[in-house]
């Protein structure tokens, strides 16, 4: 028998077993999303109200025992999204070694999703104009710009800022923009200086503030051509900064001077990722596929949440899709978007000691993942996500299912070149040319012909040079990282 009463966890997005801080979090959260100072739209105060009620009687522990004493069972539910796992390995082994186990999350919007609107973003481009982006790549840089903002909806906010040794607010965050007047404003872009990123993300920040909105997709893009000196961690106290505030950050590089693993650093720390451009031409085309992305977002942000077990640990992490890029480990981990039409699946690689195997069964993961769904004001509902393993004296004969499989054989020529990579960094060139020759073999095989040839040349360079070429490590990093989506792809067909 169904009921009206209220369902205070519900209104504030948290499980029956919430500690208070939990709860006084998910309140500060759900509060500053539906405040009415904030928000105007019909029935988002009666929301702030069931918010506000919910908090008084959970954060009061007599008035929260007399509430639960009156729920019928907890069946747990998500009507917003659903998820799948896959584990590389039915069982584990009792053996005196560390054993590595990947799991594979697939998180997907539920049917339903059509019913909700399509949410309007809040977009700052942060576009260096230093002096090395003069010629081809600031005119196609402009044209872009323009292009984006002939084709924002009415509800759209797109603010632009240019940095060198400093910054500049070309366009402030506002709506129903002249934009003609603005067009002229980003045509008159000249470029001059040299490259600190800090200035540019600065500045950005607050313009995104200025029309900051939960109900939005608040991004920042960032787009440089070269390296920033001096101000890295800044930057990524800033990108902290822009997570607390669910300002997601996508790096773009263009051409073969910047820092891919400043920028995949920065953008990590938001759930975002960084992009590789190596030829001016496909600036416009990235753009316009990121804006295409952040109009189709779903949930502009996963959080996976966990305690750290003893014996067992996270090794590595790595998104696959929408947008493939490594994962900070941490136990609040920011795992990026859904897309309406592409779901978030993540790849986790875990290492089990010894120790935890005297059970016969070990926890790999016990923890919760948190959707934050732009268009729905009040909180999702969080999913529990409890991992374990059996414990045998023998390997199950049973193979690995054939989506990990297919994304473990992708991951695995990526692993090589950060292999490859992290030698050479050390100065182990012949191991590094290694790496880079077995790279090859596997490209090969799956036909990947003009890849395997890049990766067989800077082998020869690191052997001969000691280095790689200009363009080599930046090519391979970004295009096996692109093979992953495309065998997701793939299988999905």
């Amino acid at each position: 028998m169904r009921t009206n009463k209220p369902d205070h966890y519900t209104a504030l997005g948290v499980f029956r077993d919430a500690s208070q801080e939990e709860i006084k979090r998910a309140y500060f959260d759900a509060a500053q999303r539906l405040h009415p100072d904030k928000n105007v739209a019909a029935g988002e105060t009666e929301l702030f109200l069931e918010v506000q009620q919910a908090y008084e009687v959970l954060s009061n522990p007599k008035r929260r025992n007399l509430y639960d004493a009156t729920l019928p069972p907890e069946i747990e539910s998500n009507s917003f999204v659903k998820h799948a796992i896959y584990f590389s390995r039915p069982n584990l082994v009792k053996l005196k070694e560390q054993q590595l186990v990947y799991v594979l999350l697939e998180i997907n919007p539920r049917e339903e999703k059509e019913s909700l609107p399509t949410p309007p973003l809040n977009i700052c481009l942060v576009l260096d104009r230093s002096t090395s982006m003069q010629g081809d790549k600031m005119d196609m840089v402009k044209a872009t710009a323009i292009q984006l903002l002939r084709n924002l909806r009415p509800s759209d906010v797109l603010s632009v800022v240019t940095f060198s040794d400093n910054a500049e607010v070309v366009i402030p965050a506002s709506l129903n923009m002249d934009n003609k007047r603005q067009d002229g404003r980003i045509q008159m872009i000249q470029t001059s200086g040299a490259t600190e990123i800090f200035n540019g993300l600065q500045a950005g920040m607050r313009e995104i503030r200025r029309t900051l909105d939960p109900s939005r997709v608040n991004h920042i893009i960032l787009l440089t051509d070269g390296q920033t000196y001096g101000d890295e961690q800044e930057c990524l106290r800033l990108a902290e900064e822009a997570a607390a505030q669910n300002i997601g950050i996508t790096g773009m590089g263009i051409g073969s001077d910047w820092n891919d693993i400043f920028l995949d650093a920065l953008a990590s720390k938001t759930g975002g990722s960084s992009a590789y451009i190596s030829k001016p031409k496909d600036i416009q085309r990235l753009l316009i596929d990121k804006f295409n992305a952040l109009i189709s977002t779903y949930a502009d942000e996963v959080l996976l949440e966990f305690k750290e077990k003893e014996g067992v640990k996270i090794n590595y992490a790595f998104r696959l899709q929408p947008e493939g890029g490594p994962i900070q480990v941490e136990t609040s981990m920011r795992l990026g978007p859904i897309l309406r039409d592409t779901p978030l699946h993540v790849l986790l690689e875990i290492v089990v000691g010894p120790a935890a195997l005297d059970a016969g069964v070990v926890t790999l993961l016990n923890g919760s993942l948190k959707t934050s769904i732009t268009a729905h004001p009040i909180p999702v509902p969080p999913i529990r996500l409890h991992l374990d393993r059996e414990v045998r004296e023998n390997p199950s004969p049973e193979p690995p299912p054939a989506r990990i499989l297919s994304a473990l054989s992708r991951l695995t020529l990526y692993r090589m070149q950060e292999r490859a990579r992290a030698a050479a960094d050390q100065g182990q060139y012949n191991v590094a040319a290694r790496h880079l020759q077995n790279l090859a073999t596997h490209l090969l095989s799956q036909g990947e012909h003009s890849l395997a040839k890049t990766a067989l040349f800077e082998a020869d360079n690191l052997e001969r040079m000691h280095a790689w070429s200009t363009s080599g490590n930046k090519e391979i990093k970004y295009n096996t990282r692109a093979l992953l989506l495309s065998g997701i792809k793939e299988k999905a067909k």
